[in-house]
């Protein structure tokens, strides 16, 4: 089903259901985890920020008295502590319907985390690569049950080397081309959970949903520029080019939701702005050969390994 105007409207009831949503403490998470709860989800906002995670959860209580929500404490950055988070959440429920991997951003400058890793492919896929992985049996045995990544249009502009994921430190690092490296593995590693997922013949679907160009808090390191050129305030042609954190969820809402997606289905606005409509990914980001050498190297920088693949499969 194609619709130009999937709105919030056409998501489904949600109660019973179990959705956990990274990086929900501010901007696309919160309104994705915000739209959840007003449908009848039950809530986790897995945030790095106690304090920021707790507003948020009295917001969406304040839209919402009787939802249910919870706070789960995870820095994407470490992988120490998304290995603890996942521990909490095996320690609180037994089954998760649908995950969202919504968690990202970008640094100004070249930094490193505390496990050696450019800071900016770390919190953008090699910590969602390792939490996926980890909590994934909460997930495979749900019927109905969803892996969702939240891409971006910044993917299309993206290369990356799996054997190299660390950008060039020093004058040479571009934060936008970092950032499009791993929005690309974002889609890639979608796309390759995708198909991971259909040999082991599990209920669980991977999907991916995108917002566009959304107004949103946008990191603490988004620069002053950056800030004013998407504030409608600031720049009247920030509501031509852009649009509300709210109506940018919807393309991450209809992957999350909607009832005919299938798995590997992108979903988002055609350009920056819109309503979220079935979409194509890059050619570059349903590469076989490339998708597979970042899940192995991914593999390997985390020590996560998941759905593992028979060599007969290694073709398809």
């Amino acid at each position: 089903m194609t619709r130009q105007r999937w709105s919030f409207a056409d998501i489904p009831a949600q109660h019973g259901r179990t959705a956990l949503v990274t990086g929900a403490s501010t901007g696309l998470g919160f309104a994705i985890a915000d739209a959840l709860a007003r449908r009848g989800a039950d809530v986790v906002l897995a945030c790095r920020d106690a304090g920021r995670a707790a507003a948020a959860a009295d917001r969406i209580w304040a839209g919402s008295p009787g939802a249910v929500v919870r706070t789960l404490l995870v820095d994407f950055a470490s992988l120490a502590s998304v290995r603890a988070a996942a521990r909490r959440l095996y320690d609180e429920y037994d089954h998760l319907d649908l995950l969202v991997n919504n968690v990202g951003g970008f640094r100004l400058r070249y930094t490193v985390t505390e496990d050696g890793f450019e800071s900016t492919i770390a919190v953008n896929h090699l910590g969602p690569f390792a939490f996926t992985g980890l909590v994934l049996d909460l997930l495979t045995g749900t019927p109905g049950s969803r892996v969702v990544t939240v891409g971006s249009n910044g993917h299309r502009q993206g290369r990356i080397d799996p054997a190299r994921l660390d950008p060039e430190p020093g004058p040479a690092y571009r934060f936008m081309a970092a950032y499009n490296r791993a929005k690309l593995a974002n889609l890639l590693f979608a796309h390759e959970l995708d198909r991971r997922l259909r040999a082991t013949g599990t209920p669980t679907i991977a999907v991916a949903g995108h917002p566009g160009l959304a107004r949103t808090e946008g990191g603490r390191e988004m620069n002053a520029l950056i800030r004013a050129a998407l504030n409608p305030k600031v720049n009247p042609l920030a509501l031509a080019v852009s649009q509300s954190a709210a109506k940018g969820a919807l393309g991450p809402l209809r992957a999350a939701t909607d009832p005919h997606a299938r798995g590997g289905d992108y979903f988002g606005p055609r350009g920056r702005t819109g309503y979220p409509e079935l979409v194509t990914a890059s050619v570059l980001s349903h590469d076989a050969d490339l998708r597979q050498r970042l899940w192995e190297a991914s593999e390997e920088l985390t020590g996560v390994t998941y759905l593992p693949i028979q060599e007969s499969e290694e073709s398809s």
